[in-house]
């Protein structure tokens, strides 16, 4: 598994690797700045982490790989079975390029704007996680890929937010806060 370290789209593989117990899935540690040539020459085209070589070719894109991971190896299941998580984990998954870049371009707006912006993306999050279990506090009710999916990008988000932006993101979002808690 090709991933750096600092990359959030490579850590949600990471942690769905480490959570399943793939151990015998080799880290190769890549630098963002100054990959090596090799590296796009004779893995993965596309020159970017995360990449998982396997049965003689090579899987991008974290969230592919986290189905990858699911359906060709063992450990705890993180992709839902029944139907109605399937088709939230989808919708979920699909939002999550939109809420990102929402929140990574609002690092160049001033704190209103951002603030406007983001904050119904975070609304929309607060209102999924309580779909599926009213307490919470996973997305899907129990933890899942959609959780791997978003979980780097809070990491950074509940830091770097009140500092730049003077915004927190749990504010009023008492489900937001329980499970970037959990």
């Amino acid at each position: 598994l090709y991933i750096s370290v600092i990359c959030p789209y490579a850590q949600r593989v990471w942690a769905a690797r480490n959570y399943k117990g793939l151990k015998d899935i080799q880290i190769v540690a890549i630098h963002l700045h100054g990959r090596p040539a090799w590296y796009k020459e004779k893995v993965y085209s596309a020159n970017e982490v995360p990449a998982l070589e396997h049965n003689g070719k090579v899987i991008g894109e974290s969230l592919d790989l986290l189905e990858y991971l699911d359906n060709n190896f063992g450990g705890p299941k993180i992709s839902p079975k029944d139907a109605a998580k399937k088709e939230a984990a989808n919708e979920l998954l699909k939002y999550s390029n939109t809420f990102n870049m929402t929140g990574f371009v609002g690092l160049t707006k001033p704190e209103s704007a951002f603030a406007e912006e983001f904050g119904p993306a975070l609304d929309y999050l607060e209102n999924a996680l309580g779909k599926f279990s009213a307490d919470g506090p996973f997305f899907l009710g129990e933890f899942s890929l959609v959780d791997l999916a978003y979980a780097p990008f809070f990491e950074r988000y509940q830091i770097v937010y009140p500092i730049l932006k003077n915004y927190d993101i749990t504010t009023k979002r008492p489900k937001l806060s329980k499970w970037i808690q959990a």
